[in-house]
């Protein structure tokens, strides 16, 4: 099958795999299936060994520098996994376009899943790869909505660029910011695309002023729109000077020509701004530009390229991806300006030397280092995808989980083209893979068990919201355990927890659409219907002052009867104190035998397990008993079991028992032109505001808010702050419910238990 790829050029010592052609005629631009490098050094003539050594260069050197690992990402429906599709039929990995909401019913390549497609959304991001002027691009379309935050998160980890869609008539939106957010925590090098020039209204100008302003970009314009709205028919590039019009049925047919007469002022202008902003940033260029030397295309290009890498300049491309105008510039973009893995350090933490930071080089050469970033559930098994950062992985190979200690075979390994997979033997550092059978969860690192490396751990965000959910029918109840096992291992933004009180099943996430997926997955996946319900609220009772008991429990029945006196008294636990619960004897002498004491203990804890106001336990409580009496013949353990419990209701109405709430800290970050709307919000949420700062733009609010009014906040704080606001909460404390809410509370219990 491996093909060994001769040349005059003493420098191409490698063997290209390629398991399929994949040359689509209908593209302009000759395509060959280069696998991501798979290398066999082994059929090499000395002759060709020697001149590598002349070379002075690694053997893999040249095709690592033809490798790039992007992210498309932005906000909702900005466009990404359109332009996706777009880059998968020029490149001819697919040989027909289908669309997002498309009447045929095929929909999107890339959203695979049938509820993307259904809801014309992404959900779950997606990886595949193509090949672009002998480059090769693997590509992660990654989901717009907040809710799905993990899968951008995911995806920009492992990533080395990613390309920024902007939509030129809706702007920098709130999920752009947290996108941009996201990258620069991973210190992703970008590219902007300003998407959807076709539409009414379309400004990319207004755009990139935003892009200035709201994510701070140092950013200017490569290219030029050759007019707007209905009337745009292509671009002009700024490095090349050149106009660019897109021909044939699906814009396939690129064809070059000379700047407008009409537009070459506009343009020389463009093109001055572009040399300054790029000069600001790179002395090379800066050089020529306060010479007044004239800047060659490739001086230019190479100066974008290199502040582009350092992170301190975003080129901005234009078009329309759903037009079919735009997309192949963008892709010599991706080559020109985005970094090979090789140009992007990465560190991992050396485990043996107390986490000690170590940069990896990115070359073959190195220990095999590989990050675990996403797990599916295909037909044949878990499947994992892997970064490859350092090394080579061969199938058939034993590797190393480092946070599990556990060896692994690699039974098979894949490349993924969105749900599709291709067998290959062999990958190298700098590729995307995913293995199958291998048995860890996501964020792991494998080594090939030479060094202890673990890359470091991505950001996962703390669940917002909660609910209920149960199996109707109780025969589904292992196929229902079994999608949430999945789902949990899957994404590590949705949790599972079962409430000992009530004993539902929870599941929490980033909010109520991602939870609405997932019990719509169970359903589909699953053939499991499951009901979903507000989840109960863990409210606590407590006493407020000493109440005395004095309980005979007397029963006489044929045979052995049951006799058990009880006297002491009831009282709160002092604020602060550690435990929940105390008991105390202070009996004096042998009034009640000391064998029976544990079970008068074990009746009070009982007895408090549920109060008489809502059925709730009750804690901070301590019970002293000073006094009893036994019989010699009826006393027994259960007997005074029994006593205490009754003893505790008897006393319980007297000392004055409240309800407790758990009452959250809430943070909140929120642009400053709606602080007084949240603000008020959480008033009206029985909240207490204490804090307030300022952070930038933002207005950062701390408060303590009762749980049980925090239901449904998320969608609620979304449209107050158009989407731009996000929260945290977690637990503080239980602390007591005013009187009114008491009342409503006890009021609501006693007649659910009339009614059962």
């Amino acid at each position: 099958m491996a093909r060994l790829a001769r040349s005059s050029t003493p420098r191409l010592l490698y063997t290209l795999y390629s398991p399929s052609k994949t040359t689509s005629s209908s593209s302009p631009y000759p395509t060959t299936s280069l696998l991501l490098g798979t290398f066999q050094l082994r059929q090499f003539s000395a002759g060709n060994l020697a001149r590598a050594k002349e070379d002075k260069e690694p053997w893999w050197k040249e095709s690592m520098d033809k490798v790039r690992n992007i992210g498309i990402s932005a906000h909702i429906d900005s466009g990404k996994t359109t332009l996706t599709e777009r880059v998968l039929y020029y490149t001819g990995k697919i040989h027909e376009i289908h669309e997002v909401r498309g009447r045929d019913g095929v929909g999107a390549k890339m959203d695979s899943m049938d509820l993307e497609r259904e809801k014309g959304i992404t959900i779950q991001s997606a990886a595949t790869y193509c090949t672009w002027n002998g480059y090769q691009i693997n590509i992660i379309d990654t989901p717009g909505h907040v809710d799905f935050t993990i899968e951008v998160e995911r995806a920009l980890r492992v990533l080395d660029g990613a390309i920024l869609v902007l939509c030129s008539v809706g702007g920098v939106q709130s999920q752009s910011i947290t996108v941009d957010r996201q990258m620069r925590r991973y210190e992703v090098p970008r590219l902007a695309f300003i998407n959807k020039l076709d539409r009414m209204g379309a400004d990319p100008w207004k755009v990139l002023n935003q892009a200035r302003s709201k994510l701070r970009h140092h950013s200017a314009a490569v290219q030029v729109p050759i007019g707007l709205e209905e009337d745009f028919k292509g671009l002009i590039d700024l490095v090349q000077s050149k106009a660019y019009y897109f021909h044939g049925a699906s814009g396939e047919k690129v064809v070059a020509e000379e700047v407008p007469p009409d537009m070459e002022a506009f343009v020389s202008e463009k093109r001055r701004e572009l040399v300054e902003m790029v000069s600001e940033v790179d002395d090379k260029l800066a050089e020529a530009f306060l010479s007044d030397e004239p800047i060659s295309p490739a001086d230019l290009e190479g100066a974008i390229r290199r502040a582009t890498i350092a992170r301190k300049f975003v080129p901005v491309f234009m078009g329309s991806a759903f037009k079919n105008k735009g997309v192949q510039p963008l892709l010599d973009g991706v080559l020109n300006y985005l970094p090979c893995p090789t140009e992007v350090s990465n560190h991992a933490l050396d485990q043996t030397k107390s986490e000690e930071k170590v940069v990896l080089d990115g070359s073959p050469d190195g220990p095999l280092v590989a990050l675990a970033f996403k797990l599916e559930e295909g037909r044949f098994g878990q499947l994992t995808y892997l970064r490859i950062y350092e090394g080579i992985i061969r199938k058939g190979d034993f590797i190393i989980n480092v946070n599990t200690g556990k060896k692994i075979k690699v039974p098979r390994l894949v490349r993924m083209h969105s749900n599709e997979m291709e067998d290959i033997q062999e990958a190298h550092a700098g590729q995307i893979v995913a293995v199958f059978g291998v048995d860890c969860a996501s964020g792991d690192t494998f080594t090939d068990g030479s060094v202890r490396y673990t890359m470091t751990s991505m950001n996962v965000p703390e669940p917002v919201m909660s609910l209920a959910v149960q199996p109707v029918s109780k025969d589904s109840g292992g196929q229902f355990s079994k999608a949430l096992n999945r789902f949990q291992r899957e994404d590590p933004t949705f949790r599972v927890g079962l409430d000992p009180e009530s004993g539902q099943t929870i599941i929490s996430g980033m909010g109520e659409l991602h939870l609405d997926i997932y019990v719509e997955r169970i359903r589909r996946e699953y053939k499991v219907d499951a009901t979903v319900g507000k989840p109960r609220v863990n409210f606590r009772e407590t006493v407020t002052q000493r109440a005395e008991f004095d309980y005979l429990h007397k029963k006489q029945t044929g045979g052995q009867g049951q006799y058990g006196r009880v006297i002491g008294y009831i009282e709160p636990l002092p604020e602060g104190s550690p435990t929940k619960f105390e008991f105390e004897n202070m009996i004096v002498g042998q009034a009640i035998p000391s064998n029976f004491v544990p079970a008068i203990e074990k009746g009070f804890k009982e007895a408090a397990n549920s109060g008489s106001l809502i059925g709730h336990p009750v804690e901070h409580l301590r019970i002293v008993i000073t006094d009893g009496a036994a019989h010699a013949v009826d006393s027994s353990e259960l007997a005074f079991k029994l006593a205490s419990i009754y003893a505790f209701r008897q006393c319980y109405a007297a000392a004055k028992p409240v309800i407790l709430e758990p009452v959250m800290l809430v943070e909140l970050k929120v642009p400053t032109e709606f602080q007084g709307a949240v603000a008020g919000d959480i008033n009206k949420r029985k909240g207490v505001i204490v804090g307030n700062d300022q952070e930038g733009d933002d207005s950062v609010i701390t408060a303590h808010v009762p749980l049980n009014n925090m239901f449904g906040y998320s969608t609620a704080l979304r449209s107050m702050t158009q989407g731009k606001g996000e929260f945290t909460m977690e637990y503080k404390e239980h602390s007591p419910v005013s009187h009114d809410v008491q009342t409503q509370l006890v009021n609501t219990y006693k007649s659910s238990k009339a009614a059962e």
